[in-house]
């Protein structure tokens, strides 16, 4: 094989995306030959919009036609596991959109999939190609910062008003989204929470709030803290009601403390870990030497196109995968026990009792209610979209 022929399934905002970067020649080795969506105004779009590309109105039609090697799942959330095991079970690579699902025990059962196809699996975590968040990884992997102690990540930089939620009848609803802030925005951040120190929580306190700033039923507010098996602890702090917001992720350890924000890397290393300094030290008010490092950061944030550039490579040429789908777990998994912790008032421990989690997760569904909004009576208008 020298090229890959993709298909994406569903064209809305991040499938047609994909559809461009696909048009605009950014993707060596790969080529975009087939699109499929529910919807006949985007399937029209489509047509009139992508070259040589066939439009089919179902994921099975486009998976039948033999055009495709790999195909992008780009539909709602709920639907990204099923998508791909049915994929993985005609014998296609599959990437699929953040979150890799809404619960634990579904994502479980693609990931099952995955493993029994033979094919290449990844997920759209494209923070990860961010060299910023790959220097931390870096520096935590090799032990410049020692034993990690404590991390803090504040992520209030979501604002979202009422009219984008007001923009779809899924949108923000148990039954549409299966979640807020948590499983539509902070995907990212849950998964290099995890990524970049190499570790899980071994259990989680949280307090989600749900509706607190818009007239949504899911999360919008969320302060949870975490506790890791080597002692460290972690607190993460997201909302989509507050302007201006704020991303900073610090991570403190045993030789210093990183801290991530502005796009810049700062480094207060220790001359000596703090546990050596404390063996020895004798002054009642002494401390250790710090110097304060700007860390240099090469190379670029190559987002979406670098994931499907990888992907790409890893099905022709064995290339490791920046993002493999089945790390997709995680990050939800973390969500999943926020959400838990908040249901059942007190603490959850992981690995999470993924029964109890999507028992509760259903009880919430069977409760939600889906707000039809004028705009989505209006047929679907993608000029410009690819």
């Amino acid at each position: 094989m020298t090229q890959v022929r993709y298909g994406i399934i569903g064209i809305g905002n991040m499938g047609a995306g994909h559809a461009r970067s696909f048009q605009e020649g950014k993707i060596q080795g790969g080529v975009l030959t087939a699109v499929c969506d529910s919807m006949a105004a985007k399937r029209d779009c489509a047509r009139e919009q992508l070259k040589d590309v066939q439009v089919f109105d179902s994921a099975e039609a486009l998976l039948d036609s033999g055009l495709v090697d790999a195909v992008i799942v780009a539909t709602p959330h709920f639907d990204h596991p099923g998508e791909a095991i049915r994929a993985f079970a005609k014998g296609v690579h599959v990437l699929i959109e953040k979150p890799a699902g809404v619960y634990v025990k579904q994502v479980r059962e693609m990931n099952d999939a995955a493993a029994g196809s033979g094919k290449k699996f990844g997920i759209m975590y494209n923070q990860r190609t961010n060299p910023l968040y790959q220097k931390l990884r870096d520096l935590i992997a090799s032990g410049e910062l020692g034993e990690i102690r404590r991390t803090n990540w504040l992520i209030t930089n979501w604002y979202r008003s009422q009219a984008y939620y007001d923009s779809g009848s899924w949108r923000a609803t148990w039954g549409g989204e299966g979640g807020g802030v948590l499983i539509n925005q902070c995907p990212h951040q849950l998964d290099l929470w995890q990524w970049t120190i190499g570790m899980m929580p071994t259990r989680i306190r949280a307090f989600c709030h749900f509706g607190k700033h818009r007239d949504i039923e899911v999360e919008d507010d969320v302060t949870a803290y975490a506790e890791y098996e080597n002692g460290a602890t972690g607190v993460f702090i997201t909302t989509t009601g507050e302007a201006p917001g704020t991303n900073r992720f610090e991570v403190s350890g045993t030789r210093g403390k990183i801290v991530i924000e502005d796009d810049q890397m700062q480094f207060w290393r220790l001359r000596e870990s703090e546990t050596d300094f404390n063996a020895r030290n004798k002054e009642l008010f002494g401390r250790p030497e710090c110097w304060k490092v700007d860390v240099p950061i090469h190379g670029r944030n190559t987002d979406h196109v670098g994931i499907i550039q990888n992907f790409t490579e890893a099905i022709l040429h064995d290339k490791p995968l920046i993002a493999p789908g089945e790390e997709g777990i995680h990050g939800l998994a973390i969500s999943n026990a926020m959400h838990l912790s908040t249901w059942l008032d007190g603490w959850v421990d992981l690995p999470l009792d993924e029964s109890l989690h999507e028992t509760e997760l259903n009880k919430r569904i069977a409760g939600s209610r889906l707000k039809l909004t004028s705009v989505e009576s209006k047929p679907a208008d993608l000029t410009g979209t690819f």
